[in-house]
Protein backbone atom coordinates (compact mmCIF):
# COMPACT_ATOMS: atom_id res chain seq x y z
CA UNK A 1 0.00 0.00 0.00
CA UNK A 2 0.89 3.67 -0.26
CA UNK A 3 2.89 4.92 2.70
CA UNK A 4 4.25 8.07 4.33
CA UNK A 5 7.78 8.90 5.45
CA UNK A 6 8.67 11.50 8.09
CA UNK A 7 12.11 13.06 7.89
CA UNK A 8 13.42 13.37 11.46
CA UNK A 9 16.41 15.52 10.51
CA UNK A 10 14.14 18.08 8.88
CA UNK A 11 11.77 17.98 11.84
CA UNK A 12 14.64 18.64 14.25
CA UNK A 13 15.91 21.42 11.97
CA UNK A 14 12.49 23.07 12.13
CA UNK A 15 12.42 22.77 15.91
CA UNK A 16 15.90 24.29 16.09
CA UNK A 17 14.68 27.32 14.14
CA UNK A 18 11.60 27.61 16.33
CA UNK A 19 13.51 27.23 19.60
CA UNK A 20 15.82 30.09 18.62
CA UNK A 21 12.78 32.33 18.38
CA UNK A 22 11.39 31.11 21.72
CA UNK A 23 14.82 31.29 23.42
CA UNK A 24 14.73 27.59 24.27
CA UNK A 25 12.75 24.37 23.94
CA UNK A 26 10.82 24.71 27.18
CA UNK A 27 8.31 27.20 25.81
CA UNK A 28 7.40 25.12 22.76
CA UNK A 29 4.04 23.34 22.88
CA UNK A 30 3.80 21.15 19.79
CA UNK A 31 0.32 21.01 18.26
CA UNK A 32 -0.56 17.35 17.64
CA UNK A 33 -4.26 17.68 16.97
CA UNK A 34 -5.93 15.76 14.15
CA UNK A 35 -3.29 13.04 13.97
CA UNK A 36 -0.48 15.59 14.17
CA UNK A 37 -1.75 17.42 11.10
CA UNK A 38 -1.87 14.08 9.28
CA UNK A 39 1.73 13.19 10.09
CA UNK A 40 0.88 10.50 12.66
CA UNK A 41 0.15 11.22 16.33
CA UNK A 42 2.46 8.68 17.96
CA UNK A 43 5.22 8.98 15.37
CA UNK A 44 5.51 12.73 15.87
CA UNK A 45 5.15 12.43 19.65
CA UNK A 46 8.12 10.04 19.73
CA UNK A 47 10.28 12.39 17.67
CA UNK A 48 9.25 15.38 19.77
CA UNK A 49 10.17 13.59 22.99
CA UNK A 50 13.55 12.63 21.54
CA UNK A 51 14.18 16.27 20.67
CA UNK A 52 13.23 17.40 24.16
CA UNK A 53 9.77 18.91 23.71
CA UNK A 54 7.82 18.64 26.97
CA UNK A 55 4.48 20.23 26.01
CA UNK A 56 1.78 19.23 23.53
CA UNK A 57 -1.58 20.53 22.33
CA UNK A 58 -4.32 18.18 21.11
CA UNK A 59 -7.95 18.33 20.06
CA UNK A 60 -9.56 15.56 22.09
CA UNK A 61 -9.35 13.57 25.30
CA UNK A 62 -8.54 10.43 23.30
CA UNK A 63 -5.52 12.14 21.70
CA UNK A 64 -4.41 13.41 25.12
CA UNK A 65 -4.45 9.93 26.63
CA UNK A 66 -2.44 8.53 23.73
CA UNK A 67 0.39 11.03 24.13
CA UNK A 68 0.27 11.60 27.89
CA UNK A 69 3.36 9.48 28.56
CA UNK A 70 5.46 11.46 26.09
CA UNK A 71 5.00 14.89 27.68
CA UNK A 72 4.83 16.71 31.00
CA UNK A 73 1.92 18.91 29.88
CA UNK A 74 -0.94 18.34 27.43
CA UNK A 75 -3.60 20.92 26.55
CA UNK A 76 -6.93 19.68 25.17
CA UNK A 77 -8.55 22.32 22.96
CA UNK A 78 -12.00 21.03 22.17
CA UNK A 79 -13.34 18.42 24.58
CA UNK A 80 -14.33 18.47 28.25
CA UNK A 81 -13.18 15.80 30.73
CA UNK A 82 -14.99 13.23 32.82
CA UNK A 83 -13.88 11.85 36.20
CA UNK A 84 -12.59 8.71 34.54
CA UNK A 85 -9.90 10.46 32.50
CA UNK A 86 -8.62 12.96 35.04
CA UNK A 87 -4.85 13.42 34.95
CA UNK A 88 -2.31 15.69 36.62
CA UNK A 89 -0.74 16.33 33.20
CA UNK A 90 -3.79 17.08 31.10
CA UNK A 91 -5.32 20.58 30.99
CA UNK A 92 -8.71 21.35 29.46
CA UNK A 93 -9.86 24.44 27.60
CA UNK A 94 -12.86 26.48 28.72
CA UNK A 95 -14.32 27.80 25.45
CA UNK A 96 -17.61 29.12 26.87
CA UNK A 97 -19.06 30.05 30.25
CA UNK A 98 -21.42 27.07 30.09
CA UNK A 99 -18.42 24.73 30.03
CA UNK A 100 -17.42 25.60 33.58
CA UNK A 101 -20.26 23.81 35.38
CA UNK A 102 -19.66 20.65 33.33
CA UNK A 103 -16.06 20.12 34.45
CA UNK A 104 -15.29 17.94 37.50
CA UNK A 105 -13.84 19.71 40.53
CA UNK A 106 -10.02 19.97 40.85
CA UNK A 107 -9.57 19.59 37.07
CA UNK A 108 -6.72 21.57 35.53
CA UNK A 109 -8.17 24.16 33.15
CA UNK A 110 -7.12 27.02 30.90
CA UNK A 111 -9.42 29.85 29.90
CA UNK A 112 -9.68 30.86 26.27
CA UNK A 113 -10.63 34.49 25.61
CA UNK A 114 -12.14 35.76 22.38
CA UNK A 115 -10.05 38.79 21.42
CA UNK A 116 -11.65 39.27 18.01
CA UNK A 117 -11.64 36.02 16.05
CA UNK A 118 -15.21 35.43 17.21
CA UNK A 119 -14.99 31.67 17.10
CA UNK A 120 -14.26 30.07 20.50
CA UNK A 121 -13.55 31.60 23.90
CA UNK A 122 -15.39 33.68 26.47
CA UNK A 123 -16.03 37.33 25.71
CA UNK A 124 -13.59 39.81 27.20
CA UNK A 125 -16.28 41.40 29.37
CA UNK A 126 -17.04 37.96 30.85
CA UNK A 127 -13.54 37.53 32.27
CA UNK A 128 -14.30 38.42 35.91
CA UNK A 129 -17.46 36.32 35.89
CA UNK A 130 -15.57 33.36 34.41
CA UNK A 131 -12.90 33.58 37.10
CA UNK A 132 -15.54 33.62 39.83
CA UNK A 133 -17.34 30.62 38.34
CA UNK A 134 -14.07 28.70 38.02
CA UNK A 135 -13.34 29.32 41.70
CA UNK A 136 -16.86 28.31 42.75
CA UNK A 137 -16.60 25.09 40.74
CA UNK A 138 -13.31 24.21 42.44
CA UNK A 139 -11.28 24.09 39.23
CA UNK A 140 -7.54 24.72 39.03
CA UNK A 141 -6.84 27.43 36.47
CA UNK A 142 -3.29 27.68 35.19
CA UNK A 143 -3.41 29.85 32.11
CA UNK A 144 -5.36 32.28 29.95
CA UNK A 145 -4.93 32.26 26.18
CA UNK A 146 -6.32 33.44 22.87
CA UNK A 147 -5.99 32.66 19.17
CA UNK A 148 -5.18 35.00 16.28
CA UNK A 149 -7.17 34.92 13.07
CA UNK A 150 -4.81 36.97 10.90
CA UNK A 151 -1.27 36.31 12.10
CA UNK A 152 -0.32 35.19 8.59
CA UNK A 153 -1.94 38.19 6.89
CA UNK A 154 -0.73 41.74 6.32
CA UNK A 155 -3.45 43.81 7.95
CA UNK A 156 -4.19 45.58 11.23
CA UNK A 157 -6.29 42.80 12.74
CA UNK A 158 -3.36 40.98 14.34
CA UNK A 159 -2.39 44.14 16.22
CA UNK A 160 -6.03 44.71 17.18
CA UNK A 161 -6.27 41.24 18.75
CA UNK A 162 -2.86 41.55 20.37
CA UNK A 163 -3.90 44.78 22.09
CA UNK A 164 -7.08 43.09 23.31
CA UNK A 165 -5.05 40.26 24.80
CA UNK A 166 -2.80 42.75 26.57
CA UNK A 167 -5.94 44.25 28.14
CA UNK A 168 -7.00 40.74 29.17
CA UNK A 169 -3.65 40.09 30.83
CA UNK A 170 -3.97 43.29 32.84
CA UNK A 171 -7.25 42.05 34.32
CA UNK A 172 -5.85 38.68 35.34
CA UNK A 173 -3.85 37.47 38.31
CA UNK A 174 -0.09 37.73 37.86
CA UNK A 175 0.19 34.11 38.97
CA UNK A 176 -1.32 32.84 35.73
CA UNK A 177 0.50 31.88 32.54
CA UNK A 178 -0.38 33.44 29.18
CA UNK A 179 -0.03 32.24 25.60
CA UNK A 180 -1.36 33.52 22.30
CA UNK A 181 1.17 32.86 19.54
CA UNK A 182 0.58 30.24 16.90
CA UNK A 183 3.24 29.46 14.26
CA UNK A 184 2.66 32.58 12.19
CA UNK A 185 2.50 34.90 15.19
CA UNK A 186 5.80 33.54 16.52
CA UNK A 187 7.57 34.37 13.28
CA UNK A 188 6.15 37.87 13.03
CA UNK A 189 7.20 38.68 16.60
CA UNK A 190 10.68 40.20 16.97
CA UNK A 191 11.00 39.45 20.68
CA UNK A 192 8.84 36.57 21.89
CA UNK A 193 8.01 37.09 25.58
CA UNK A 194 5.04 34.87 26.52
CA UNK A 195 5.03 31.72 28.64
CA UNK A 196 4.34 29.33 25.78
CA UNK A 197 3.89 29.14 22.01
CA UNK A 198 1.53 26.72 20.27
CA UNK A 199 3.47 25.59 17.20
CA UNK A 200 1.85 23.46 14.52
CA UNK A 201 2.41 24.04 10.81
CA UNK A 202 5.86 25.59 11.30
CA UNK A 203 7.16 22.43 12.97
CA UNK A 204 5.88 20.41 10.01
CA UNK A 205 7.62 22.76 7.59
CA UNK A 206 4.64 23.88 5.52
CA UNK A 207 3.99 27.39 6.79
CA UNK A 208 3.51 30.11 4.20
CA UNK A 209 3.94 33.76 5.10
CA UNK A 210 4.11 36.97 3.07
CA UNK A 211 7.69 38.06 2.40
CA UNK A 212 7.36 40.96 4.82
CA UNK A 213 6.52 38.61 7.70
CA UNK A 214 8.90 35.76 6.90
CA UNK A 215 11.67 36.27 9.51
CA UNK A 216 13.45 33.06 8.58
CA UNK A 217 10.38 30.89 7.97
CA UNK A 218 11.68 30.00 4.50
CA UNK A 219 14.35 27.85 6.18
CA UNK A 220 11.65 25.50 7.50
CA UNK A 221 11.44 22.24 5.54
CA UNK A 222 8.49 19.90 4.91
CA UNK A 223 8.99 16.62 6.75
CA UNK A 224 6.29 14.46 5.12
CA UNK A 225 6.51 12.55 1.84
CA UNK A 226 3.93 10.21 0.27
CA UNK A 227 4.93 7.17 -1.79
CA UNK A 228 2.62 4.94 -3.82
CA UNK A 229 3.16 1.44 -5.18
CA UNK A 230 2.31 0.26 -8.68
CA UNK A 231 -0.81 -1.81 -9.21
CA UNK A 232 -0.79 -2.32 -12.99
CA UNK A 233 0.80 -1.00 -16.20
CA UNK A 234 -0.89 -0.31 -19.55
CA UNK A 235 0.71 0.38 -22.96
CA UNK A 236 -1.67 2.89 -24.53
CA UNK A 237 -2.00 3.55 -28.22
CA UNK A 238 -2.59 7.04 -29.53
CA UNK A 239 -6.26 7.91 -28.99
CA UNK A 240 -6.86 5.56 -26.05
CA UNK A 241 -8.16 6.97 -22.76
CA UNK A 242 -7.59 6.44 -19.03
CA UNK A 243 -9.90 6.47 -16.03
CA UNK A 244 -13.39 7.67 -15.19
CA UNK A 245 -14.97 9.88 -17.81
CA UNK A 246 -12.16 9.10 -20.27
CA UNK A 247 -10.86 12.58 -19.50
CA UNK A 248 -7.30 11.80 -20.59
CA UNK A 249 -6.65 10.73 -24.16
CA UNK A 250 -3.17 9.77 -25.27
CA UNK A 251 -1.82 12.04 -27.99
CA UNK A 252 0.91 9.48 -28.72
CA UNK A 253 1.70 5.92 -27.71
CA UNK A 254 2.64 5.92 -24.01
CA UNK A 255 3.01 3.84 -20.84
CA UNK A 256 0.58 4.49 -17.99
CA UNK A 257 0.57 2.80 -14.58
CA UNK A 258 -1.95 2.90 -11.76
CA UNK A 259 -0.74 3.43 -8.17
CA UNK A 260 -2.42 2.67 -4.86
CA UNK A 261 -3.09 6.23 -3.68
CA UNK A 262 -6.50 7.77 -4.28
CA UNK A 263 -8.94 10.22 -2.75
CA UNK A 264 -9.98 7.68 -0.09
CA UNK A 265 -6.36 7.87 1.09
CA UNK A 266 -6.34 11.67 1.06
CA UNK A 267 -5.21 12.46 -2.50
CA UNK A 268 -7.42 15.48 -3.20
CA UNK A 269 -9.41 14.89 -6.37
CA UNK A 270 -8.92 18.46 -7.57
CA UNK A 271 -5.31 17.50 -8.32
CA UNK A 272 -6.52 15.30 -11.20
CA UNK A 273 -4.91 16.20 -14.55
CA UNK A 274 -2.62 18.88 -13.08
CA UNK A 275 -0.34 17.25 -10.50
CA UNK A 276 3.29 16.51 -11.31
CA UNK A 277 5.47 14.57 -8.88
CA UNK A 278 8.76 15.99 -7.54
CA UNK A 279 10.48 13.78 -10.13
CA UNK A 280 8.43 15.37 -12.92
CA UNK A 281 6.07 12.45 -13.48
CA UNK A 282 2.70 13.61 -14.78
CA UNK A 283 -0.65 12.40 -13.44
CA UNK A 284 -3.18 11.44 -16.12
CA UNK A 285 -6.96 11.20 -15.86
CA UNK A 286 -9.08 11.54 -12.76
CA UNK A 287 -7.93 10.47 -9.33
CA UNK A 288 -10.02 7.46 -8.29
CA UNK A 289 -11.11 6.37 -4.83
CA UNK A 290 -8.25 3.91 -4.33
CA UNK A 291 -5.75 4.67 -7.09
CA UNK A 292 -4.42 7.19 -9.55
CA UNK A 293 -2.61 6.92 -12.87
CA UNK A 294 0.72 8.39 -13.94
CA UNK A 295 2.91 8.39 -17.04
CA UNK A 296 5.31 5.95 -15.41
CA UNK A 297 6.17 2.29 -15.06
CA UNK A 298 8.21 2.60 -11.85
CA UNK A 299 7.32 0.11 -9.14
CA UNK A 300 7.19 2.90 -6.54
CA UNK A 301 6.41 6.57 -7.02
CA UNK A 302 7.10 9.62 -4.86
CA UNK A 303 3.73 11.33 -5.19
CA UNK A 304 4.61 14.49 -3.25
CA UNK A 305 7.06 15.75 -0.64
CA UNK A 306 5.69 19.25 -0.11
CA UNK A 307 2.01 19.64 0.75
CA UNK A 308 2.14 23.28 -0.32
CA UNK A 309 2.58 22.25 -3.96
CA UNK A 310 -0.43 19.95 -3.82
CA UNK A 311 -2.42 22.65 -2.02
CA UNK A 312 -1.62 25.14 -4.76
CA UNK A 313 -2.81 22.66 -7.41
CA UNK A 314 -6.08 22.12 -5.53
CA UNK A 315 -6.58 25.79 -4.68
CA UNK A 316 -6.54 25.08 -0.96
CA UNK A 317 -4.09 25.19 1.98
CA UNK A 318 -1.46 22.72 3.12
CA UNK A 319 -3.44 22.05 6.32
CA UNK A 320 -6.25 20.47 4.31
CA UNK A 321 -3.86 18.39 2.22
CA UNK A 322 -2.07 17.05 5.29
CA UNK A 323 -5.08 16.35 7.50
CA UNK A 324 -6.80 14.57 4.59
CA UNK A 325 -4.16 11.83 4.73
CA UNK A 326 -5.79 8.80 6.30
CA UNK A 327 -4.54 7.40 9.60
CA UNK A 328 -4.54 3.91 8.04
CA UNK A 329 -1.56 4.81 5.83
CA UNK A 330 1.68 3.42 7.23
CA UNK A 331 4.04 6.10 8.55
CA UNK A 332 7.78 5.55 8.77
CA UNK A 333 10.38 7.79 10.42
CA UNK A 334 13.50 8.15 8.30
Amino acid sequence: MAYITLNKNRFFNNLDIISKRTYGKDKIALVLKDNAYGHGLLEVARMAKEYGIKKAVVRSCAEAKKVEDFFEYVLVLAELPSDEIYSEKIHYTINDLKDIKKIPKTTLVELKVNTGMNRNGIQMHELDLAMSMIEEQGLKINAVFTHYSCADEINDYYDFQKKNFEKTKEQCSKNLSFHSCNSAALFREDDFNEDMVRVGIAAYGCMELPEELDNGAKKLEPILSVYAKKIATRHLKKGQSVGYGATFTAEDDCIVSSYDFGYADGFIRLCSHIHTTPNRVQIVGRISMDNSSFLSEENELLVFDDARVLADNANTISYEVLTSLKASLQREIV
